[in-house]
């Protein structure tokens, strides 16, 4: 049975953990209207491996990728609050610019194979870096919730505010920038550039409909995210044959989720 196999272990738990990661981070990024960042920076994801491939790296994608990304997620928030911008207008000038660098430098590599999975995703692209990476990014994406909820919390909500009171708002930021970029590039390796800002966007927004609290929201979106990841999975590899692309299949279920959400909640209003 696929599931029992070693390759597919390691990308349920890189999938599970980076869902766990990315809809905590997801709940803060829709509220501060950041949502289509996981967009934007998966594919600045897909050109920097695609880059990796054609410099001698494709072996080592995380390792270009994974700074890349952090740099071009900061250059963001940093421009967006010195031109005011937009951060919608910002995001469209580096994905759409990346993803041309992407194609063009895919299009000097001689195999396809590692660009088709950074695109779209694969279950046996996982490695044991991911799942190192992923454990780690998992584990300080906790604590940093779990320690600095009532900080995150306030500059969520009101960063006017927590300016005014002598927070650091700019540093959490930071770290929130970070955290989503390690995710995005993690979890790019099993849904693929074209499907990883469903990890962000689709639990916090079924969460915001559903949720009284933030708190709440924080824990429905988790829920939702990682209930969409194995039911996709299965789906994927269990229920159809042959085996339909595991990215399509989990947004399939993400949506389905949040339909079912709304109805609900209109419902029982």
């Amino acid at each position: 049975m696929m599931l029992k196999t070693p390759l597919v272990k390691n990308a349920l738990l890189v999938g599970a953990l980076v869902s766990l990661c990315a809809a905590l981070l997801g709940v803060i990024l829709v509220l501060k209207h950041y949502a289509l960042i996981g967009h934007g920076l998966g594919e600045v994801g897909f050109a920097a491996m695609s880059v990796a491939a054609l410099i001698g790296l494709g072996d080592y994608p995380l390792v270009v990728a994974i700074p890349v990304v952090c740099l071009s997620s900061i250059l963001i928030m940093r421009i967006n609050q010195k031109s005011g911008m937009g951060g919608d207008v910002l995001i469209g000038i580096f994905s759409t610019s990346a993803l041309a660098v992407g194609v063009l430098a895919s299009a000097y590599t001689s195999g396809y194979s590692g660009v088709y999975n950074s695109m779209f995703g694969s279950l046996y692209a996982v490695g044991k870096s991911d799942v190192v990476f992923s454990v780690s990014l998992s584990a300080a994406v906790i604590l940093i919730f779990l320690f600095l909820y009532n900080r995150l919390f306030s500059v969520t909500y009101d960063e006017t505010y927590a300016r005014a009171t002598d927070m650091n708002a700019d540093l959490y930021q930071f770290l929130i920038s970070l955290l989503t970029s390690v995710s995005i590039v993690l979890g790019m390796r099993v849904m693929g550039a074209m499907m990883i800002s469903s990890f962000i966007i689709f639990p916090a927004i079924t969460a915001k409909r559903i949720a009284r609290s933030f708190r709440s929201m924080l824990l429905i979106a988790v829920a939702v995210a990682l209930f969409s990841f194995f039911v996709g999975v299965t789906i994927s590899l269990v229920v159809v044959t042959p085996s339909l692309p595991t990215g399509a299949c989990v947004v399939s279920v993400s949506v389905i989720v949040m339909l079912a959400a709304f109805l609900f909640t209109k419902v029982k209003r």
